[in-house]
């Protein structure tokens, strides 16, 4: 892909970097990973504002970093909107945005200004300082001055956490809205799953500075690589197993969970007896009712014993413990009127099944410090 932007980073010290990211024009990539992971080291890389030890940045086919080539951010033409806004404190909006206009000429650059202000619905503050705007209106400001450079790429450094959920949610809508107007790569660096989820076409999973997973965010959160990956995206529902059983010429892996028996999506790559992490998302968790019986094997039905059951406005999230493991407590989401239908509380046995097509095996990885692996 010789069109949009294209990363590769490596460095030891002073934050490790193994790091790979790719952008196309009109797209949005979300880095999504816990502190300290390198999410804006990278960005820095992009912007020119860090040299990394090795790798490569381009954009559209030029070469901004690598094989000797390190452009400074000048010739970059990336546009990074910080957390902080960054803007400019004595002088207006306009100004502040005309400022970063600098390579247009001057009886150009007012229009420029009130044109992009415009294009983020700023209309009529333009003559106020950031002191007289509000924390979403200041936002709008640094990215409407990022876009001032006419960049080939957009850095955004978690642009939305000064501000309350409500503009949040205004401003992901128009950054949404934006992008298809703009048509350049855009990277979010964000800690927020759901903003990742919602605004990306890719997301790319960092730890430790590495890359351990990239994709279309649905496939990464229903299909992480391993265990460390689900861990990271907060899935919950996280257990080890042992392969029972490959069935020949089906499309079932049967795995023993502590003794159940659950048919999952078929994982060719794995031979029965190897341990192997799995995980299931909340959704495919069904809770059976009293007077309905299970519909055979395949639903993977499983009894256990409600620890904890929350209200939380029309869900009910409940924590179903299996046998008498702690170390086996499935959590489940399920709608407030259906809980009190089946009269769920604490201490209830209940039968759940584990739908096989949510069921989805990764690779043994290292049990989480201080943890236990389930099953």
């Amino acid at each position: 892909m010789s069109e949009g932007l294209i990363a590769r980073l490596q460095q030891d010290t002073p934050i490790p970097l193994r790091a790979e990211l790719r952008c196309a024009p009109g797209q949005l990539a979300a880095l999504v990973g816990p502190s300290g992971s390198g999410k804006s080291t990278i960005l820095r890389c992009i912007a020119g504002l860090h040299r990394p030890a090795g790798g490569e940045v381009s954009c559209n086919g030029r070469l901004w970093f690598g094989g000797g080539t390190n452009l400074p951010p000048q010739q970059r033409r990336a546009g990074l909107v910080f957390q902080s806004y960054a803007l400019f404190p004595h002088v207006s909006a306009l100004q502040n945005v005309m400022l970063a206009a600098g390579h247009l000429p001057v009886e150009r650059r007012e229009a420029r200004g009130r044109e992009l202000l415009d294009l983020v619905h700023l209309t009529g503050l333009e003559r106020r300082r950031p002191d007289e705007l509000s924390g979403g209106q200041q936002q709008r400001v640094a990215l409407a001055r990022a876009l001032a450079r006419d960049p080939e790429v957009l850095l955004l450094d978690e642009p939305f956490a000064a501000v309350d959920r409500v503009t949040r949610r205004k401003l992901q809508r128009e950054l949404a809205l934006l992008r298809e107007k703009v048509r350049i790569p855009i990277v979010l660096v964000t800690h927020d799953l759901d903003e990742a989820r919602m605004l990306g076409d890719t997301m790319t999973i960092l730890h430790h500075g590495c890359t351990l997973q990239s994709g279309a965010p649905a496939e990464v959160m229903a299909r992480p690589l391993d265990g460390e990956v689900a861990r990271l995206l907060d899935l919950g529902n996280v257990f080890t197993a042992t392969v029972h059983e490959q069935h020949d010429g089906g499309s079932r892996t049967v795995i023993d969970w502590g003794g159940n028996l659950l048919e999952a999506a078929r994982a060719e790559r794995f031979r029965a007896g190897e341990r192997v992490d799995w995980v299931i998302a909340p959704e495919y968790v069904i809770l059976h009712r009293a007077d309905r019986p299970s519909q055979g094997d395949r639903e993977n039905p499983v009894r256990g014993t409600v620890r904890s059951c929350v209200v939380m406005g029309e869900t009910t999230s409940v924590a179903l413990q299996i046998g008498h493991r702690p170390d086996m407590t499935i959590a489940m989401n399920i709608p407030t009127h259906h809980a009190r239908r089946n009269r769920l509380a604490t201490g209830v046995d209940v039968t759940v099944s584990l739908l096989a097509e949510g069921i989805h095996l990764m690779p043994l990885a290292a049990p989480p410090a201080g943890g236990q692996r389930a099953g």
